[in-house]
């Protein structure tokens, strides 16, 4: 009987905990990618029309994921940092103005806002570690503050931030909110209107399941007219079927951060998997993410020297648990984990484990008993 672990044909020997960095396809985006190769070969572009739809049926499938309020909030774009350098270099700034970000952030949600220090801003990090992190963003802004950004889930511990809570504190102050979405979007329920948040970006590279290259980006509508364009081509403008027109503007929708011709291959592959996630549903998708993360949690605090640096706190939990062992190196625990075909990276204060909804139980199990061989020798 076919199920949606059969829609991941990975190796029987692989323990594959690496969502958080690069996701395997489904059989069914390998099967669309192979398709479009072969129409390529056989037909070229023949068929470029129904290439449009499956682009447009993207766009409706990355706005229900989001719950955005109509397609044209959603661009497609090459990865997250390209959006976050759409905010970042779109906006008007002012000498003096400053951007709130936390001390753990990846680095393309930092250098970005750093790159804006030749205009006079003024980037200030906030810790996430004390009993309210939000209330802490919060309390950082001050009258100069003109935005906040935050990953939603930290890449390094997986904590997780109450975007919600945020973005009503930051709409009562009259601060933007950007929300780096990559640890979320495609493992956890994620809503912009919600969060209320103004701009949001992610890959679909990891939880979303899809090859690297291609991501989504959200804009609110009414910001969009003030994020100031730095890339320009036939396929932003209004009127971008139209070649023979003299006179022309950048699209009212979020087209208009999508200069030319975009990534066709990754619009079919990531169209494929978000169709499997459509299926599955992203509630469901959630509780069998967290699950296993807490049958990780479990298993690896009952095995001697180990430290988790994961919160265990229910809201803040994601797909993400990092743990360290107390007598061994890093680095010695990653390379004997990858040598047993555990599949995973050192990350912030330890090893990153970041399973999906699809992680099979064996795949759970036989990883604590390797742990647990590590930490006996």
């Amino acid at each position: 009987m076919y199920t949606f672990h059969d829609e991941f044909a990975q190796a029987r020997d692989l323990r594959y905990l690496n969502h958080a960095a690069v996701g395997p396809w489904p059989k069914r985006t390998a099967a669309a990618v192979q398709k479009f190769a072969e129409e390529n070969v056989l037909l070229g572009a023949r068929d470029y029309p129904d290439w449009m739809k499956v682009e447009q049926r993207l766009r409706e499938r990355l706005a229900r994921l989001l719950n955005a309020l109509s397609t044209d909030d959603i661009a497609l774009v090459k990865n997250t940092s390209e959006a976050l350098s759409f905010v970042a270099f779109g906006l008007d700034w002012k000498a003096g103005d400053n951007v709130i970000i936390s001390d753990e952030e990846f680095p393309s949600n930092r250098v970005v806002w750093e790159a804006l220090k030749p205009q006079g801003v003024e980037v200030i990090q906030v810790s996430l570690q004390g009993a309210d992190p939000e209330g802490a963003l919060l309390a950082a802004c001050g009258p100069r503050t003109r935005l906040l950004s935050i990953s939603s889930v930290q890449f390094a511990t997986g904590t997780r931030v109450d975007i919600e809570r945020l973005g009503q504190g930051l709409k009562q102050r009259g601060v933007l909110f950007c929300v780096d979405a990559i640890q979320h979007i495609g493992a956890l329920p994620f809503d912009v209107q919600a969060s209320q948040c103004d701009f949001a970006m992610a890959d679909g590279h990891k939880w979303m399941c899809s090859p690297e290259g291609l991501g989504v980006f959200y804009c609110r509508a009414e910001l969009r007219p003030q994020l100031q364009l730095h890339e320009f081509g036939w396929h932003m403008l209004e009127h971008s079927g139209d070649y023979q027109r003299d006179q022309w503007q950048p699209a009212a929708s979020a087209q208009r951060f999508e200069c030319g011709s975009l990534n066709t291959l990754g619009v079919m592959a990531l169209d494929a998997s978000l169709s499997l996630l459509e299926e599955v549903g992203i509630d469901q998708i959630g509780k069998a993410v967290t699950d296993r993360v807490m049958w990780l949690e479990e298993g690896l605090s009952t095995i001697d020297g180990v430290r988790l640096h994961s919160t265990r706190t229910t809201e803040r939990r994601s797909g993400i648990l990092t743990f360290s062992l107390d007598h061994i190196a890093t680095a010695d625990v990653w390379q004997q984990l990858m040598r047993n075909q555990v599949v995973c990276l050192p990350r912030g204060p330890g090893i990153r484990f970041s399973p999906h909804f699809y992680t099979q139980s064996r795949v759970i199990e036989e990883t604590l008993a390797i742990v647990k061989r590590i930490a006996m020798h």
